[in-house]
């Protein structure tokens, strides 16, 4: 089956924060939606659901548990029991419930940067302290490269960190973390008695071939240290509908997760509801074509940046929709998402809001129609010729 990721679809003039955000006159490659219709199996389930017209509280249904733990099986050969499964309306909340469940007031919560901005904001919202620890960067080849620094690690960890939450595959800088690197990390976390809050989103979002390794899967006693969360909204482009999920296998850590959602976390819009089920259970042809296409706009991105964009340097995603470029080199005359705004009239998001090792850089959404791609990148290289 052929599908349309070519068609530019019409998001002005509507409820779009991507679009509605700047000017009509802005292109946004900024926020990590993507300008993809959503597939037709979740456009007919909602549009049937929608059809009966009582809008009543939902439950959860009956075959989503199931169909999950079917597929964490067989993508991962990791056996999860439907209790197991504790659904919550996005990721952003699973962080601060995850923060507000796991030691007392003023302990500590570990990251890496730079990293998605709620990471760093969650702690802080639940009266614990951010402690963060810079990846490593280099070059693999022409792109750059980031790993964990576990000297940088083990120098921000202390007796009262209770937290590490991971970003895997990673947000902003796109990486997949190796077998040997999830080995460390998890041995990094037993060694400092820490709970695992892994946020693993974008791992269907798999460029180039790539296998993602849930964290938990590791072993039994990584697995009952950890919270996964996952969801449907990146993978599927239906963040609007406000659904994910996380896996907990040890049940007193399930226990104090859902007593920390007590009364503050709403329960599931069922039509996000409506909307999983069709993903998970129809879409699968329409995900594998999506990679494919995903991938290419990867590597026409970093084809034009070698070509085109002076100063500018990349990493090579290995997952996600995103680009993390490095400005520095370019030599702007003001903080480079600003100056794309103002002189290529094109969004991004800027590097500093991830955290320390984010200055000088800009987070660009390739999620999007070749055409769109390549105007974004046209406008840079127009900018910065300018600038020169």
């Amino acid at each position: 089956m052929r599908f349309d990721f070519d068609t530019v679809p019409e998001r002005r003039g509507g409820d779009s924060v991507k679009w509605e955000r700047y000017g009509p006159e802005v292109l946004p490659m900024w926020v990590a939606d993507m300008d993809f219709a959503s597939p037709e199996p979740i456009i007919r389930a909602l549009q049937q659901r929608v059809a009966h017209r009582v809008f009543g509280y939902g439950a959860i249904p009956p075959q989503l548990p199931a169909l999950l733990c079917e597929r964490l099986l067989q993508r991962y050969r990791w056996t999860v029991e439907p209790d197991q499964i504790v659904f919550l309306p996005g990721l952003v909340s699973g962080l601060n419930v995850v923060c507000r469940a796991v030691g007392e007031s003023g302990d500590g919560v570990l990251v890496q940067t730079p990293v998605y901005p709620p990471f760093l904001a969650a702690p802080a919202a639940q009266d614990r302290r951010l402690q963060t620890a810079e990846l490593a960067v280099g070059r693999h080849g022409e792109w750059l490269y980031y790993e964990p620094d576990f000297d940088t690690l083990n120098g921000a960890v202390t007796a009262r960190t209770r937290l590490f939450i991971l970003c895997h595959p990673h947000n902003p800088v796109g990486r997949v973390y190796t077998a040997v690197e999830l080995a460390q990390l998890a041995e990094f976390c037993v060694r400092h008695d820490l709970v695992i809050c892994s946020d693993e989103i974008h791992c269907d979002l798999l460029l180039g071939g790539q296998r993602h390794q849930p964290l938990a899967t590791l072993d039994v006693a990584i697995a009952n240290r950890c919270i996964t969360l996952m969801a449907p909204s990146k993978t599927f482009n239906i963040a609007g509908l406000g659904i994910s999920f996380a896996i907990i296998q040890d049940a007193a850590l399930r226990r104090r997760f859902k007593a920390a959602m007590a009364g503050i976390v709403p329960p599931i819009n069922i039509l996000g509801f409506t909307a999983a089920l069709a993903a998970y259970r129809d879409c699968e042809d329409w995900l594998t074509a999506l990679l494919v296409y995903l991938t290419a706009n990867r590597d026409y991105l970093l084809t034009f940046v070698q070509r085109h964009l002076p100063g500018i340097r990349a990493t090579c995603p290995e997952a996600t929709y995103l680009a993390w470029l490095d400005c520095r080199q370019a030599k702007l005359p003001a903080n480079p998402q600003s100056f794309l705004l103002e002189r290529a009239r094109v969004a991004f998001n800027d590097g500093a809001t991830f955290g320390p090792g984010g200055e000088g850089f800009i987070r660009l959404n390739f999620g999007c129609p070749r055409a769109l791609l390549a105007e974004g990148l046209e406008r840079i290289g127009s900018a910065l010729a300018q600038a020169g």
